[in-house]
């Protein structure tokens, strides 16, 4: 078993680092408390070679695995988790179903453009009556000639508004008596006529990317759009989430790590009672303690996208790497904010951005009590 990460994957991995301190730190603030988008950050990270690391060498990408992505998602975490996805993750998020089960037309006709910041994706599968149970989404897309007739509406939707298209979930054989075979995936433009979108503002956290809830109304979209299958678009949403949930367990693995590099500079600044915080013993073992789970995250975390880049995907590891990664994110940065004190709840400290960023880990992708029933029912 070699743990050690190779000389490409370490300069990846001081690349984005390196990126995150010089362009994220100092727009962190700013756009946090204006839940500010910007696609010249995207921009920026498409220059740096750090968009679409999942895209093949043969469309323009750098043919990364979920290992390099998942580096690049921690370092990203480390300095800002709600900017970085905005830049990073978010910027191409949904179009890993492109690259699992697009047509070759599709794929040269959207990737490239993905890796040059020339358009957004988003992934739209979340309904306001549905969550994580996308099988009981009501949005529809059905069969009219040569075209698909879109009905519905999602909610939560990142990039939602500022996305140039969608790969959207939608009922497309509503009479299949197999519940988990009536849905496809539907690439739509979000220019087309009939879509309405609206910003979702007032987030807790990750206040920096854009989330939307979306109507369709007599959207019209070509058959060709149909991304892999009909009717089978739960199974192709499935492997899209177990194979991306490493991502998500990297940013809970970044923003510990982060909230970590913060208070330890922290308690070495600050006084109690004459001498540095850092000095009196619970500090040091509640430090070794929040250090210890971040490590541990990080190792369940690299473990699970290795094997996703050794064909071996396991929906029980990766759905443990994100509980897990969620839950630790939160109890580390609880921790953080706690040693910090009366200053942590400051808007001039990033601790509290980390502190509110941190939640969303446990919901979002997959709620934690999802990840524990996918966990549980491949025990018996």
């Amino acid at each position: 078993m070699d743990f050690t990460l190779n000389e490409g994957q370490k300069q990846l991995q001081n690349k984005a680092y390196r990126f995150a301190v010089e362009v994220l730190a100092p727009l962190s603030r700013e756009y946090d408390r204006k839940e500010k988008f910007s696609r010249d950050v995207v921009k920026l990270a498409c220059e740096e070679g750090l968009v679409g690391c999942f895209i093949p060498k043969e469309y323009g990408g750098p043919g990364y695995g979920s290992l390099e992505v998942a580096i690049v998602t921690e370092q990203i975490s480390r300095i800002d988790m709600g900017l970085g996805m905005a830049a990073i993750g978010a910027s191409t998020f949904g179009s890993e179903n492109i690259v699992f089960f697009g047509t070759e037309e599709q794929k040269k006709k959207y990737l490239p453009r993905l890796l040059k910041g020339e358009l957004l994706s988003a992934g739209a599968y979340t309904e306001p009556d549905s969550g994580t149970d996308i099988v009981s989404g009501r949005t529809t897309a059905l069969k009219d000639g040569d075209e698909y007739v879109v009905n519905g509406s999602k909610i939560f939707i990142t990039s939602g508004t500022v996305c140039d298209y969608m790969i959207t979930f939608c009922i497309t054989n509503p009479d299949e008596e197999n519940r988990y075979r009536r849905q496809s995936l539907i690439l739509i433009e979000s220019d087309r006529e009939g879509i309405t979108r609206q910003k979702i503002t007032g987030k807790m956290g990750i206040r920096t990317t854009d989330t939307a809830e979306i109507a369709f109304k007599d959207v019209r979209v070509p058959c060709e759009n149909l991304i892999g299958e009909e009717g089978m678009g739960f199974y192709h949403v499935m492997h899209f989430f177990d194979v991306t949930r490493t991502m998500v367990a990297a940013q809970g693995v970044g923003l510990a790590q982060g909230a970590l590099d913060r208070t330890v500079k922290y308690v070495q600044k600050r006084r109690f009672a004459g001498k540095p915080l850092s000095s009196y013993q619970r500090v040091q073992f509640l430090l070794a303690e929040m250090a210890t789970k971040t490590e541990m995250i990080r190792n369940i975390t690299y473990k699970a996208a290795w094997k996703v880049d050794q064909g071996d995907i396991d929906p029980s590891l990766n759905a443990m790497a994100k509980y897990a990664a969620g839950e630790t994110a939160v109890w580390v940065c609880d921790k953080a904010l706690r040693l910090h004190g009366e200053y942590g709840t400051l808007d001039e400290y990033d601790i509290q951005r980390c502190y509110r960023d941190a939640k969303i880990l446990e919901i979002y992708e997959g709620a934690k009590e999802a990840e524990e029933l996918t966990i549980s029912r491949r025990l018996f």
